[in-house]
């Protein structure tokens, strides 16, 4: 089985350890690197030997997600690779061991980046679906599917209620291919959705919300988990939150209850709008659910009913819009968002991967 992130402590326990070349291999105190045993790390310290050595195990822990780094870099090292380990930022942090911790978020941001470079991937061709009642969100939710890095994309839009004329311009206007259906208002939610996936010539099918943000690596991070994984269906953290009334940011990891809501984990939950599953998967579990409402839920039900193989990644890449409750299929009060905050700032205040202006 390859080495993957499963299993990552987004707050360790421990600090940093030297990671050395020790005759035929890397090593932790003397010992082969032992990706469990190096989880409660803050990370590892690289040492470099004076001549070149293979890199393969430097790489399986970077894959591992282990949170590596190097004071300075090797002429004979990948310059990518160098750049990555030799950027130092997420060490400016102090870490203090709670949850909320910018530390381990700089953290956090840095192995996914290293992850990235060490799961490299094909370009798949994904189908992204989206329902809109809203034709004024239409043009900027297709720029930022114009953004989306390392993957082949057509767009499957559900005009629910909404006359394409409304939506005409942003969609000629974009570089993207565009399919659509229209449906009356009266049509649930989750048939619209079926209706527009039903134009699918992707291999893959993304569902996308209107009205939330995607970092431009958020459709290439989902399918490296899905491949890494070996997943059925995967989907990020719900963890960025954007509380539009009071222009503020917040950042979850944990639930109400106060337990823990962690990524790269096998789980039945992820958000709904960053589902993504092969097209011969979603057909198999039969689509969306025609219902009006909480088909995020359903869908993932029935595809664990299904036998589906259910992975979450990091959420990072990720901003859910809360409006008011009555603007939402989810419809939870903001104060409930206050409530699960480990982080809160002022505006918009995204993780560093959105690669926000």
């Amino acid at each position: 089985m390859s080495v993957t992130p499963c299993g990552f402590a987004r707050t360790p326990e421990k600090g940093l350890a030297r990671l050395h070349w020790a005759d035929a291999g890397w090593a932790v105190e003397g010992q082969p690197p032992d990706v469990a045993a190096l989880r409660p790390l803050r990370g590892l310290e690289v040492e470099w030997p004076d001549a070149p050595v293979p890199l393969d195990g430097l790489l399986r822990l970077a894959a591992a997600g282990i949170p590596l780094t190097a004071d300075r870099a090797m002429p004979w090292a990948p310059a990518g690779l160098a750049a990555l380990l030799t950027d130092r930022a997420w060490l400016d942090h102090a870490a203090d061991g709670t949850a909320g911790c910018l530390a381990d978020l700089r953290r956090e941001e840095h192995s996914v980046r290293l992850r990235r470079l060490a799961h490299p991937i094909p370009t798949p061709k994904v189908s992204i679906v989206m329902s809109t009642k809203r034709p004024g969100l239409v043009g900027a939710a297709l720029a930022q599917m114009e953004r989306q890095r390392g993957v082949e994309t057509e767009v499957l839009l559900g005009l629910h209620g909404v006359a394409f004329e409304q939506v005409r311009a942003a969609v000629e206007g974009s570089a993207l291919p565009v399919k659509w259906v229209e449906a009356d208002a009266s049509v649930p939610f989750g048939e619209v959705l079926n209706r527009a996936a039903a134009l699918a010539s992707g291999d893959y099918l993304a569902k996308w919300d209107d009205d939330d943000w995607y970092g431009p690596r958020h459709l290439a991070d989902l399918f490296m988990a899905l491949t890494y994984a070996g997943a059925d269906v995967v989907g990020t953290t719900a963890e960025f939150f954007y509380l539009e009334p009071l222009k503020a940011t917040i950042r979850r990891t944990t639930f109400a209850s106060g337990a823990g809501y962690p990524s790269e984990v096998w789980s039945d939950h992820v958000a709904g709008g960053t589902i993504v599953v092969s097209l011969v998967k979603f057909r198999e579990i039969g689509g969306f659910p025609g219902v009006f409402r909480a088909v995020d839920l359903e869908f993932l039900k029935a595809a664990h009913q299904a036998g589906a193989r259910i992975y979450r990644t990091h959420g990072l890449g990720y901003v859910l819009r809360r409006g008011l409750s009555d603007e939402h299929t989810w419809q939870l009060p903001l104060a409930h968002f206050l409530k699960v905050a480990a982080n809160q700032w002022r505006g918009f205040r995204p993780s560093l991967l959105m690669e926000a202006a």
